[in-house]
């Protein structure tokens, strides 16, 4: 092929001459002017050397000697013979090679090797190519139409001579030899490569390889083909099972689907369906749905004869039971207690185990009502029949309940503490993620400064990469975000993350938490004025579809961020417009640290308005926002510490809206304290101005400057829009 027809020439017509990349030209001519000097060495080299230069090309840039030296032992000069170039075979030794091959003349031809520059030693055993132009140039040796069968040859010597341990060191590089001949072998030969390749898939897998782990488990799948369900089950169920998660990882959900249908079409025990149900319903909530994979496991669950709860709303009255008969259970145990509780050997309660796990998390967004009842269910099992993998996030799932919606903060801080606990027994990695995810995003804040979950999220999220847990990984990432921005991070350092992170959920097709994503970006680049109008838009497009596509969580959610760039803006009807209009949308999002600010939000919201109306609207405003700031002070009570200045700046609020100043002067200096000290500057600014508007209002014309110089300088460090630090005033 000439440098015209691999373009790296070409002709211009506008400029009338030919044109060319000069780095480009020189390195296709150098590397063709390597290549040929190595043909030149190789056809030098003695010709039983040759052949084992063959041999070892095969196996990869480093190769064994314990393998030459078996595939030299092994084959035939007529094998050796056919399989080359005719240049190459005219001049073979007349002696079979498997007849008088030696580890001597292995050794002999390694040092011919070294003295030509093309291999050396890397320890006893093992030896590489110095380049892979020479490894490439080994392999033309070989004949093109000879190529596959060969390797496919050589990895066949190799599984049946190779010692055992040695196999398994040499396990992937034997399984794809052994896949280049996968279309030339007999029936008997395709049940030992479908085995071989999903060993293979297996452990690659198991070192997080999943897009290598893909590529074996489809090699077997096809190996076995369309009579595999017939001739070998077991070996074709794995391979679908495992085939299906690792396409799930890699995010190919077309292929994902089809192995998918293919083992839930089979007339199977129901147990057998397990795995891909499992994978089912994660890929389906990775796209955002959650009416789908709700009844996907209601029927599951349903179907292994295990109780099942309706898909309907819940009262408070069997919350409230089910909670009693759970409590007489526990009996007051400690989370070490809890976590040495015997492992979970039942079969049919651990599929269920599952199961309710991934249900929790589609019914806390299709009727949150039925969580409790689910989360109860679990705990139940496992303090029952014993503990397995879904037993953490179940604990963990319970000390969310007892740490929000129940007000226990302290009980729910020992459920928390058992999940962690029980992640530490063997065999429990898989639930990591989510572990992390539940307790830091909505336990650990109800009692520990914010700050203290952002590095422990970052950790969940690498963990879940590591294990294959894309979707919580993508959970515990979007949740540190929220919370980088909730402590007040710098706006503009908090843009370049969700810039960086917002490709990756689209990578991972993590559609749901992209949407969070783009969120809270849209949100923090109309703070900082940037694109403000089409910001806008979005917000509101996305308020829409997400209250009609009935993703109550994610409503809730893009609610909030509309509601801080109101407040932001002190847009306090269009913020009472909104609240109102929303509904109770704490409820959505009760365990997060969301439903905290949210709180604070809503209840700044009604003071304000408050304080510019009159009569019975007033007192309307003003009920309104003493009903949340109770919420609230129950939870300070509880002992979270991120609320205090929270309360502080309403304080104050509430005794302007009362005509008590020195009662606002002392809630505005301790709220500035209190931001200051626990690090939330975009709080600490609001209070500075909240401040300043009010001895500006009392005709103190000093404080009130001082307060909103103070102001400009937190805003300004937070990074908000020019505009916004003009309009201080």
């Amino acid at each position: 092929m000439s440098l015209y027809d691999e373009k790296l020439i070409q002709y211009n017509f506008g400029a009338m001459k030919w044109t060319w990349d000069d780095d480009a030209v020189n390195s296709k001519i150098v590397t063709e002017n390597v290549a040929s000097v190595l043909v030149n060495k190789i056809n030098r080299l003695q010709e039983e050397t040759k052949t084992i230069l063959m041999v070892a090309s095969c196996l990869g840039a480093n190769f064994r000697k314990s393998a030459v030296v078996e595939v030299m032992k092994n084959i035939s000069q007529a094998e050796m013979r056919g399989s080359m170039r005719l240049s190459s075979t005219e001049s073979l030794l007349s002696s079979d090679l498997s007849d008088s091959f030696s580890e001597r003349a292995y050794e002999s031809s390694i040092e011919e090797f070294e003295e030509e520059g093309l291999c050396e030693w890397v320890d006893d055993d093992e030896c590489r190519f110095m380049h892979d132009q020479i490894q490439s140039a080994a392999f033309e040796l070989i004949s093109p139409e000879k190529r596959e069968s060969f390797r496919g040859r050589i990895g066949s010597i190799l599984l049946r001579s190779l010692p055992p341990e040695e196999l398994e060191a040499s396990l992937f590089e034997v399984v794809g030899l052994l896949n280049c001949a996968a279309s030339n072998i007999t029936d008997g030969e395709r049940d030992e490569l479908a085995v071989m390749n999903l060993k293979a898939g297996i452990r690659a897998s198991e070192n997080a390889a999943f897009c290598a782990a893909k590529v074996y488990f489809k090699a077997g799948h096809d190996a076995l083909g369309k009579g595999g369900w017939e001739g070998n089950y077991r070996t074709m169920l794995d391979l679908c099972n495992h085939g299906a998660n690792a396409c799930f990882v890699n995010g190919d959900f077309e292929s994902m689907t089809e192995l998918i249908d293919e083992v839930l079409s089979k007339d199977i025990d129901t147990k057998e369906k397990f795995t891909v149900s499992d994978i089912k319903m994660k890929s389906l909530l990775a796209a955002g749905k959650v009416n789908e994979p709700t009844n996907v496991a209601l029927e599951f669950i349903r179907q292994l004869g295990l109780p099942t709860p309706r898909k309907k709303p819940t009262s408070k009255f069997t919350i409230a039971r089910e909670y009693m008969r759970l409590k007489r259970l526990l009996k007051n145990k400690t989370a070490e207690d809890i976590a040495n509780l015997p492992d979970l050997d039942d079969k049919r309660q651990e599929m269920g185990q599952r199961m309710n796990e991934l249900l929790g998390i589609c019914i806390f967004h299709v009727e949150p009502t039925i969580l409790p009842l689910i989360v109860f269910q679990m705990v139940t099992t496992s303090l029952k029949y014993g503990l397995n993998s879904s037993s953490c996030p179940a604990f963990a799932a319970l000390g969310m309940l007892l740490c929000g919606p129940f007000g226990k903060t302290h009980e729910g801080l020992e459920m928390a503490k058992a999940a962690e606990l029980i992640l530490e027994r063997p065999g429990m990695s898989s639930s990591a993620s989510n572990t992390v995810f539940a307790t830091q995003s909505c336990c650990y804040h109800w009692a520990s400064p914010l700050q203290d979950t952002i590095a422990p999220l970052l950790e969940g999220y690498q963990i879940g990469l590591e294990i294959g847990d894309t979707d919580r990984a993508c959970w515990c990432l979007s949740s540190r975000s929220y919370h980088i921005y909730f402590v007040g991070r710098p706006l503009e350092s908090i843009q370049k993350e969700l810039e960086a992170t917002i490709p990756v959920m689209t990578q991972l097709k993590q559609d749901d938490t992209k949407v969070k994503m783009v969120n809270l970006l849209t949100t923090v680049k109309k703070l900082r004025g940037i694109d403000a109008e089409s910001d806008e838009k979005i917000l509101d497009s996305t308020l829409a579809t997400e209250a009609s596509a009935d993703n109550t969580a994610l409503f809730a959610l893009v609610t909030l961020m509309k509601l801080e760039v109101l407040v932001f803006y002190k847009e306090w009807k269009e913020a009472v417009d909104l609240i109102r209009k929303a509904g109770n949308v704490r409820q959505f999002v009760a365990p997060f640290f969301a439903s905290v600010r949210y709180t604070f939000l809503e209840a700044l919201t009604y003071v304000k308005a408050a304080q510019s109306a009159s009569g019975r609207k007033k007192r309307q405003m003003k009920k309104c926002a003493l009903q949340t700031i109770k919420l609230m002070k129950g939870w300070a009570k509880n002992g979270n510490v991120n609320v205090v200045h929270y309360l502080y700046i309403l304080d104050a609020e509430l005794a302007v809206l009362h005509g008590k100043n020195e009662k606002a002067e002392e809630s505005f200096k301790a709220a500035i304290t209190t931001s200051s000290r626990n690090g939330f500057l975009q709080d600490r600014a609001l209070a500075h101005e909240l401040a300043s508007a009010y001895f500006k209002a009392q005709g103190d014309e000093y404080w009130g400057n001082y307060h909103i110089e103070c102001s400009r300088a937190c805003y300004q460090g937070w990074g908000c829009s020019v505009k916004r630090l003009d309009g201080l005033c």
